[in-house]
């Protein structure tokens, strides 16, 4: 059996390294993040994101620390104004692109679902399952009447989250970028 936990801001950078190398070669990552130094830009980026969420929403590690799932409610306010600063200063001279991209509105009320990883070397062990059921648990036992919502570049990943109750509900084709599904998954109640 796999455990799971809250993290604290003491595993941050553990799981922010995590999903660096998760994320390495995703299709998002790739378009969003230069390649100049690409691989510290994103630790750094998921870094920023964690802290905020673990201080507004739910982030669940395996004990290791080498799955890390994220979700935030949909009162969780924006990051600072410093951490937003920094974030564009990250993401250079390919902010504009990302800023360009129009998904669809979530519906009203929605948890978002950040953002989920496993270190490539664990991949295939059901840590990712795990900390993503938990974190669906944790969802409904908080908010039992809200939706999940969450956005993927890989078709591997929509097969995973439908596995989980999630449904494609748009496809978004990013003009010289990576396709984004949008999913959903119904309120636990």
């Amino acid at each position: 059996m796999i455990s799971t936990r809250l993290a604290t801001l003491a595993d941050v950078p553990a799981a922010a390294r995590t999903l660096a190398l998760a994320f390495a070669d995703y299709p998002w990552t790739r378009w969003s993040v230069p390649a100049e130094d690409h691989d510290a830009r994103l630790e750094e980026l998921q870094a920023l994101y964690l802290a905020h969420a673990v201080g507004w929403g739910v982030v669940l590690v395996d004990d290791a620390v080498t799955a890390v799932a994220a979700v935030l409610p949909p009162d969780a306010p924006a990051p600072s104004d410093e951490v937003q600063a920094r974030v564009a200063e990250l993401h250079g001279d390919r902010l504009e692109r990302l800023l360009g991209v129009a998904k669809p509105e979530r519906p009203e009320g929605a948890w978002d679902f950040a953002t989920l990883g496993v270190r490539p070397d664990r991949r295939g062990a059901g840590l990712g399952s795990a900390v993503l059921t938990d974190a669906l648990t944790l969802v409904a036992e908080r908010a039992p009447d809200a939706p999940v919502a969450l956005e993927t570049s890989d078709v591997r990943n929509v097969r995973l989250y439908e596995g989980h109750g999630f449904a494609v509900t748009a496809h978004t084709d990013v003009p010289d970028g990576p396709d984004v599904f949008s999913m959903v998954r119904a309120p636990a109640r």
